[in-house]
C-alpha cells in the first residue's frame, strides 16, 4: 500500500472534477480498490503499488485533454482509463486549431489572412498585424498566445493597450488606478475569458502568469519568456512604440496590432504605428499581415459598414 499526491497544475479542478463533482465519482467508481479524496487541486489517492501508478498515468492524460479541449467527458474518462480504442491526444488533434474555448469550441484562423498570421507566429519574433475594426486580429494573437503558454513554450503572456482617452480623465473615474484603467482593457479580458475557464484564469492573473496593462506601464521592463501583445497600437506616439518594441527579450514573441483608420491621437500627433510600418520594413525577422474587409469576421453589417465608410472617405478626398 502506497499514498500518493497528484496535483493539478494546469487544469482547472472545477473543469477536471465536473458538475457537482460528477466526473471525479466516474473515476473513483472506476477503481473501487483505491480510496480517492481530492481538495482543491490535490487528489490524494492509497492503495496498491501498481494501481496507484496507472491511476497517475491516466490523471495525466486526462489533464492534459482537460487542458488542451477545455472540457473532460465521460467517454474521455472511460477511453482512458480503460484503454478503449488507445485513445490519445494525438489521434483527436486538427492541425489548424490554434487552441480551445472555454466550451470546447475549436479556435481556427478565419480566412487566409488570420492563417498567414499563425504561420507568421511560428516563423517569426515579432509581428505587425494590421486592419479594420473585426478582423479577428486581436483575437487571434491572443489564441496564439494562450497555445504557446498551455504547450509551454512561454512562461507569461503580456497584453497592452495605450488608455488613449485616460489622460486627464481617469482622474475623474471612481475607484483605485486598476479600476480606471480596466475599461480601457476590457477586450482583452473578453478574448482570454472565451479560452481559459474563469476560476484558472482569476489564478493566472493574481499569479502574473497573465498580465493585462496600459503601455506606460511597460518602460523600463525586459519582457522574456513570453508572448506580448499591443493592441490598438495606432494609437502611441513614435515615442511610445518604440519603447515597446524595445521591452523585447530572450525566447520572446511580440504581436502588434491596430486599425491605421481608426487612429485616435490628435491630429498634431503622428501615429507611432505608421511610422513603425515605415521604418521596419526591410528588418529580418519581422512579419507584416494586412488585413482587409474580407476578413471580417464580426456581423456582415460591420463588412458593409466599414466599406460605406471607405467610400465616403475616398470621396472626401477627391473632394478636398
Amino acid at each position: 500500500m502506497i499514498e500518493k499526491l497528484i496535483i493539478l497544475d494546469d487544469a482547472d479542478p472545477v473543469m477536471f472534477y465536473g458538475v457537482k463533482n460528477v466526473n471525479l465519482q466516474m473515476i473513483k467508481s472506476l477503481y473501487p480498490k483505491l480510496r480517492i479524496v481530492a481538495r482543491d487541486n490535490v487528489i490524494k489517492v492509497l492503495g496498491d503499488e501498481e494501481l496507484v501508478a496507472h491511476f497517475e498515468e491516466c490523471m495525466t492524460q486526462l489533464q492534459k485533454h482537460c487542458v488542451t479541449y477545455n472540457q473532460l467527458t465521460e467517454e474521455v474518462i472511460l477511453s482512458v482509463i480503460k484503454g478503449k480504442g488507445e485513445w490519445s491526444l494525438k489521434g483527436k488533434k486538427d492541425e489548424k486549431v490554434i487552441c480551445y474555448s472555454v466550451t470546447g469550441k475549436a479556435i481556427k484562423p478565419r480566412g487566409e489572412n488570420q492563417q498567414k498570421l499563425v504561420e507568421a507566429f511560428e516563423k517569426d519574433d515579432m509581428i505587425f498585424a494590421t486592419g479594420p475594426a473585426g478582423t479577428g486580429k486581436t483575437y487571434a494573437s491572443i489564441a496564439l498566445a494562450v497555445k504557446a503558454l498551455k504547450e509551454k513554450r512561454i512562461r507569461k503572456i503580456i497584453l497592452s493597450r495605450p488608455a488613449v482617452e485616460a489622460g486627464e480623465k481617469l482622474g475623474f473615474l471612481p475607484g483605485d488606478m486598476k479600476e480606471k484603467i480596466d475599461p480601457y482593457l476590457q477586450p482583452l479580458y473578453d478574448a482570454l475569458e472565451d479560452m481559459i475557464p474563469a476560476v484558472k484564469l482569476q489564478e493566472m492573473l493574481e499569479k502574473h502568469v497573465i498580465q493585462i496593462a496600459p503601455l506606460a506601464f511597460m518602460r523600463g521592463r525586459t519582457l522574456s519568456d513570453a508572448v506580448v501583445i499591443l493592441d490598438e497600437a495606432q494609437n502611441t506616439t513614435t515615442a511610445q512604440i518604440k519603447m515597446f518594441i524595445t521591452r523585447m527579450g530572450s525566447n520572446t514573441k511580440m504581436i502588434i496590432t491596430g486599425d491605421c483608420t481608426q487612429i485616435d491621437l490628435p491630429r498634431s500627433v503622428r501615429s507611432g504605428l505608421l511610422q513603425a510600418l515605415e521604418v521596419l520594413k526591410d528588418v529580418k525577422g519581422i512579419s507584416f499581415i494586412e488585413m482587409n474587409q474580407k476578413d471580417i469576421v464580426r456581423h456582415k453589417l460591420v463588412t458593409r459598414i466599414v466599406e460605406a465608410y471607405d467610400k465616403y472617405n475616398n470621396k472626401e478626398e477627391d473632394n478636398a
